[in-house]
Order: C-alpha cells, then structure tokens, then sequence
C-alpha cells in the first residue's frame, strides 16, 4: 500500500454532503475540514511492475489455496485470467435507475431514484484486462444505473492497525491485479465505489463541470417533485378524512 495514501481512524470516515454543497464544491470552493486526497491519483498512476506468467500462475494458485467463499481466480492459456472482486457501494446521493413498465410487447421504460442501503456490496466477475472505467461501467449496468460513470470512482482501501488507509484508483488501474497481488482477504485490500471526493474536480474542463452541474440540478429537481406529489396525496388523503369527518348529516 503506498504510504501517500490518506488513512484516517473509522470513526473519521468522510460523509456525504447534501445537493448544495456538492454544487460548491463543483465550483471549486473546499469546505472547511474537508479530507483532500487529490494527490493519490497522481500516485496511483505510478506504473506496476507486473508479474510474469509463471509468478502469475504462482500467485493464482496460492490465491485459490487461501479463498473460503469458493471466489476463486481461473489462469487462461494466453496468460489472462478471470476473478470475482467484491465493491462495497458508499454512495452517499440517490443513484437513478431504469424500470421497465408493462412488460411485453408496449412496454417502457421509466426512471426513478433511490438511496443504495449503506455498506451494500457486490460482487462483480472480471477479467485481468479490466480496467478501473469498465469496472464502474458494469457495476452501473449491471443494476441499470442511468447516471453518468464519470460522477464516480474506484476506491482501494487497506486496514493497518486502528487506520484506515483509502486511495482512488486511476481510469487505466486493474482491479483484478490487484486482487490477487493483495490475496482474497478483504481486511488487505478492498474496493469501494463513491461518488467523486472533495477537490477531484479540477481535472475537469469547464463544459464537463457545467454539465455536471446540469445533471445535479436534474436531479434535484426529480427529487422535488417526487416530494411534491408525495405530500400532496397526502394532502388529498388528509381532506377526504376531513371531509368524510365534517360532512353535515
């Protein structure tokens, strides 16, 4: 793990913030006691010094040797090879998904949104040419996930001692590589999909953050009039008591 990685105690762990502050932070104004770790991804970008076929095989077969949830790796005769990764999901925004209505022949698809139950994980089966991008690109299409892949990032994130050590991936990272590099337990090495950090979004064009900024306010609105219709059957539900209460004899 390299030790530029930001670590901090558990308890320590970043939260999210709201619609609002998101939209600052897009503008480029950090919040105060924020946790930068902006650097990493220059660090992350460091190039492995990858094993070569017989390590690989090597490495392989203590991996299987060492797994207890039957995850095991499988070596291909060109020298890749398959794997299952865990991603635990700490989106701390509602994601926007497809449903599809009167299955059939007329059917068709809406969107609504939702918050991922804290801590979710899944479990994804990838090859070693995988990179970081795709890796998020299956995640999202594999629960029909309608938002933008670029709004998040891969994380790695190793425990030591009382510490928690995070550290986000770069786009050209292999997931897989890693996993094995690591071993199968998940206290060496995890994988944690968030949304972007705090102070990540320099490295983004201004049209890119305008139309970040658009699909924030596109949601913000779905969610508004999600609430809006909420109360208001409510609302109809509280005057047709009333109503019935009151309703001269």
């Amino acid at each position: 793990m390299p030790a530029s990685c930001a670590g901090k105690s558990q308890r320590d762990y970043v939260i999210g913030v709201g619609f609002e502050v998101r939209k600052i932070l897009f503008l480029g104004q950090t919040p105060p006691g924020s946790i930068r770790m902006g650097n990493d991804v220059q660090k992350e970008r460091e190039t492995h010094s990858y094993l070569s076929k017989e390590e690989v095989k090597e490495k392989i077969q203590n991996y299987n040797s060492s797994v207890t949830d039957k995850l095991k790796m499988t070596l291909n005769s060109n020298g890749t090879y398959t794997g299952f990764i865990k991603v635990q999901m700490e989106l701390y925004r509602p994601i926007t998904v497809q449903t599809s209505v009167n299955p059939g022949e007329h059917a068709h698809n809406n969107e609504t949104s939702f918050y991922l139950p804290p801590g979710y994980v899944n479990k994804l089966h990838i090859s070693s040419i995988n990179t970081v991008r795709e890796v998020i690109e299956a995640l999202l299409k594999k629960f029909l996930v309608f938002d933008n892949p670029a709004k998040f990032a891969l994380y790695k994130r190793c425990h030591k001692e009382d510490q928690v050590y995070t550290c986000k991936l770069s786009d050209r990272e292999h997931p897989l590589y890693l996993r094995l590099v690591a071993g199968p337990s998940t206290e060496t090495l995890s994988f944690v999909l968030h949304e972007h950090e705090t102070g990540e979004w320099e490295a983004f064009s201004l049209p890119e953050l305008q139309n970040f900024l658009r699909i924030l306010d596109k949601e913000e609105d779905e969610q508004l009039q999600i609430l809006k219709r909420r109360y208001a059957a409510y609302k109809d539900k509280l005057e047709e008591a009333l109503g019935g209460v009151w309703k001269p004899g």
